[in-house]
C-alpha cells in the first residue's frame, strides 16, 4: 500500500508533463495560423491596386474632295460620362488627289492608301489590331459624284471596302457622311479640343467646366463649307438645321449648316464659269483675282464638268475646248466680281438668313475657322484673332502682287493653291460678312487655327468622339498583392493547420477529463481502503 501512494504524484507529474508539451504546441500553431490568416486576407483587400483597363485605338480616314488624311486616335477604355477622352496620336496625308477623283478607275483606290496603312500598323500594338475600329468618311467631294454618277461612286465604295477587309484592324465600313454630320463632327471637334466639355480639376478629374461658352465651326473644303454654332433661345426648331447633341452628360441645340458647291474648289469653279458666261470672248479672258503676269489654260471639262457648274454650261459646249485665263491683279475688281457667286438677294434683307435663301439664325459667341479658312489666312501673313480691317488691307495687298513675287511672300509656295489666295480671301469675305454677317465688332471673335495642342481641327475627331458613345466602357482591372493560387493555397493550408489545432486541443481537453475523472475514482478507492 505505500508503494503504490508513494508512486501516484510522480505518475501524475509525468502525466501533466505529456500533455503540456503538444498543447503549447498546439496552441502556438493556432495561434500562428489565426494571425496569417487575418493578416494576409486584409492585405488582399486593403493592398489591392485599381488599375485602368488601358487604352482603346481608334483609326478615322477623312476622304475629302481634294485629298484623304488618316487620323489614329486613342482613349482611355473605361471612358468618361459615357464619351471616351480622345486624343490624336498620328497623322498621315494619302498621296494624291481625293477618293471622289478615281471614279473612272476605282480598282486604284487602295495603292493610294497602301503608305499611310503601313505607318499606321506601326502606331497601334498589334495584340489590339483585331479590336481597333476603323472607319473611312467620304465629305462633299464623293456626295457630288453620287449625284453625278451613283455607279460609279458605289464602285468607288466597294473597291475601298474590299481593301479594308483584307487590313488586321476592325473595318465598319466606308460612308459618304452627310454635310450636316460634318458640320456637327467639326463643331465638336473644336469644342472638344478648347477644353469647353471637359477639364481637369485640382484633383486630376475629369469635369465639366462651369459655364464654359462654346465656340461655333467654320470649315472650308474643296466641295463644301460648313457652319456650326450653339442657337439661341429664339430659333425655328422645325427646320432640319437645327438638332440636338448629346455629349459627356450634357444636351447642345446646335445649328448646322452645309453649303454645297461653296467649298474653295468649287466655288472658284462656279466664279470661273462665271467669267466665262459674262466674257464676249470664250478662249481668252481676264481674271482679276488672278497674280497680273499669270496665265494658264483649262480645256471647257475642267471646269462644267462639275454639277456645281453644270447650269452655267455655255450653249456651244465642247468640253475638249480650251480657254485661257490671264491674270490683271485688280483687288478691287476681284472683290465685286467674286460676289456675284452668292445670291444674297435670295434673302430678302432677312436677319435669319444667310444667302441662298438658307435660314440662319443670329449668330452668337467666339467661332473657330480652319481647314481652308485658315491655309488662306496663313498666306495672307494672319492667323488666330484680327479685325476686319486687317483682313481687309492684307487681302488687298497680296492681291495686288505680280506673280514672281507670290514664291516670295508664301512660305510654301504651290502653284495650284498660290493663283487662288486673291479669290479665296475676297470669297471669305462676302461669306463672312455679307452672308453670316460678322461686323467689325464681331469679326475679332473669329479665329483662324489649324490645330490645338498636337490635334487637327477637323470633323474626324468629333466623329470619333461621338462612335465612342456606342463602344462600351471596360472595367478597370485590379491587381492583387498576392497571386489568387497563392493566397488561396495560402488559405487553405493555415485553416486547415488551425481547424486541425482546434481538433487536438479539443481532444487534449477530453483527455484531461477523463483522466480527472479515474484519477478521482482511484483516490476514492484508495480512501475507502
Amino acid at each position: 500500500m505505500f508503494a503504490v501512494l508513494t508512486r501516484q504524484p510522480c505518475e501524475q507529474a509525468g502525466l501533466k508533463a505529456l500533455y503540456r508539451t503538444p498543447t503549447i504546441i498546439a496552441l502556438v500553431v493556432l495561434l500562428v495560423s489565426i494571425v496569417v490568416l487575418v493578416s494576409i486576407t486584409v492585405i488582399q483587400i486593403h493592398k489591392q491596386e485599381v488599375l485602368p483597363p488601358g487604352l482603346k485605338y481608334g483609326i478615322v480616314l477623312d476622304a475629302g474632295s481634294s485629298r484623304t488624311t488618316v487620323y489614329v486616335y486613342q482613349w482611355p477604355a473605361e471612358k468618361e460620362n459615357n464619351t471616351g477622352v480622345v486624343s490624336q496620336t498620328f497623322k498621315c496625308s494619302v498621296k494624291g488627289s481625293g477618293i471622289s477623283s478615281y471614279g473612272n478607275n476605282p480598282q486604284d483606290v487602295p495603292k493610294a492608301f497602301e503608305d499611310c496603312m503601313q505607318k499606321v500598323k506601326g502606331q497601334v500594338p498589334s495584340h489590339l489590331h483585331g479590336s481597333t475600329p476603323i472607319h473611312l468618311g467620304a465629305t462633299a467631294g464623293m456626295r457630288l459624284l453620287r449625284l453625278q454618277n451613283e455607279t460609279a461612286a458605289n464602285e468607288v465604295l466597294e473597291s475601298i471596302q474590299s481593301y479594308f477587309k483584307s487590313q488586321p484592324f476592325d473595318f465598319r465600313g466606308a460612308q459618304i457622311i452627310s454635310g450636316q454630320e460634318e458640320g456637327v463632327y467639326g463643331w465638336i471637334t473644336a469644342n472638344y479640343l478648347m477644353g469647353n466639355f471637359l477639364k481637369k480639376n485640382l484633383w486630376h478629374m475629369w469635369v465639366h467646366p462651369h459655364g464654359a461658352e462654346t465656340t461655333g465651326a467654320l470649315d472650308l473644303g474643296g466641295a463644301s463649307t460648313q457652319i456650326s454654332f450653339v442657337a439661341g433661345e429664339k430659333v425655328d426648331l422645325n427646320t432640319s438645321d437645327i438638332m440636338q447633341v448629346s455629349l459627356y452628360g450634357y444636351v447642345y441645340t446646335l445649328y448646322t449648316h452645309s453649303f454645297q458647291c461653296y467649298g474653295r474648289n468649287e466655288a472658284e469653279k462656279k466664279f470661273l464659269a462665271m467669267l466665262l458666261q459674262n466674257s464676249p470672248t470664250k478662249n481668252h479672258l481676264t481674271n482679276p483675282c488672278y497674280p497680273r503676269d499669270y496665265s494658264i489654260s483649262f480645256t471647257m471639262g475642267q471646269v462644267f464638268d462639275s454639277l456645281c457648274t453644270v447650269d452655267q454650261r455655255p450653249e456651244s459646249y465642247n468640253p475638249n475646248d480650251v480657254i485661257t485665263f490671264e491674270g490683271t491683279g485688280d483687288p478691287s475688281l476681284c472683290k465685286e466680281k467674286v460676289a456675284s457667286i452668292f445670291d444674297f438677294k435670295a434673302c430678302y434683307d432677312q436677319e435669319t438668313c444667310s444667302f441662298d435663301g438658307v435660314y440662319q439664325p443670329k449668330i452668337k459667341g467666339p467661332f473657330v475657322a480652319f481647314a481652308g479658312f485658315y491655309y488662306t489666312a496663313s498666306a495672307l501673313n494672319l492667323s488666330g484673332s484680327f479685325s476686319l480691317d486687317t483682313f481687309n488691307s492684307s487681302t488687298w495687298n497680296f492681291c495686288s502682287q505680280n506673280w514672281s513675287q507670290l514664291p516670295l511672300l508664301l512660305p510654301k509656295f504651290d502653284e495650284v493653291y498660290a493663283r487662288s489666295y486673291c479669290f479665296s480671301a475676297n470669297y471669305i469675305y462676302h461669306l463672312f460678312v455679307n452672308g453670316y454677317k460678322f461686323t467689325e465688332e464681331t469679326w475679332p471673335q473669329i479665329h483662324f487655327e489649324k490645330e490645338v495642342g498636337n490635334s487637327s481641327i477637323a470633323w474626324s475627331l468629333g466623329y470619333m468622339l461621338s462612335l465612342t458613345n456606342q463602344i462600351p466602357a471596360e472595367s478597370p482591372l485590379i491587381r492583387l498583392p498576392i497571386e489568387p493560387p497563392v493566397f488561396v493555397g495560402t488559405l487553405a493550408f493555415f485553416t486547415a493547420a488551425a481547424l486541425l489545432c482546434l481538433a487536438f486541443l479539443a481532444y487534449l481537453c477530453s483527455a484531461s477529463r477523463k483522466k480527472r475523472h479515474s484519477e478521482h475514482a482511484f483516490d476514492h478507492a484508495v480512501d475507502s481502503d
